[in-house]
């Protein structure tokens, strides 16, 4: 809902530059005021509002697991989220960090991690 009203919001803005330009009889700047708030706008929320939104506000985000590997957890540290899955083919535990906008994204292996089979008791 509050990424309906972001946007919303936004477009609304780029309406009121192009009629703003409109009405001062300079529709070529109010075109170009438009598309600069928008993608002022596209940037702001790529960049730093959809992690924000959905972790504080309920938003949606989806992220697909890799073929071949299998999804265990995720949790959030600050408004970064990390995805834990796990590859049976190298027996490897892989972290994933989904960092806001992509940018420094982290990555944790740990390999032969086998969390999906119970401990094997030594006789």
């Amino acid at each position: 809902m509050v990424t309906y009203l972001y946007w919303a919001a936004v477009i609304a803005l780029v309406v009121l530059c192009l009629f703003a330009g409109s009405r001062l009889g300079n529709l070529k700047n109010g075109a170009i005021a438009a598309g600069i708030v928008f993608l002022i706008g596209w940037l702001a929320y790529f960049f730093h509002y959809e992690q924000v939104f959905v972790k504080r506000f309920g938003g949606v985000m989806r992220i697909t697991v890799p073929q071949g590997q299998q999804h265990m957890g995720a949790t959030w540290k600050e408004d970064n989220l990390w995805i834990q899955n796990y590859d049976p083919k190298t027996n490897t535990c892989i972290f994933s960090e989904y960092s806001k906008g992509n940018l420094l994204e982290g990555r944790v292996l740990i390999r032969d991690c086998n969390p999906l089979k119970g401990a094997a008791a030594e006789p």
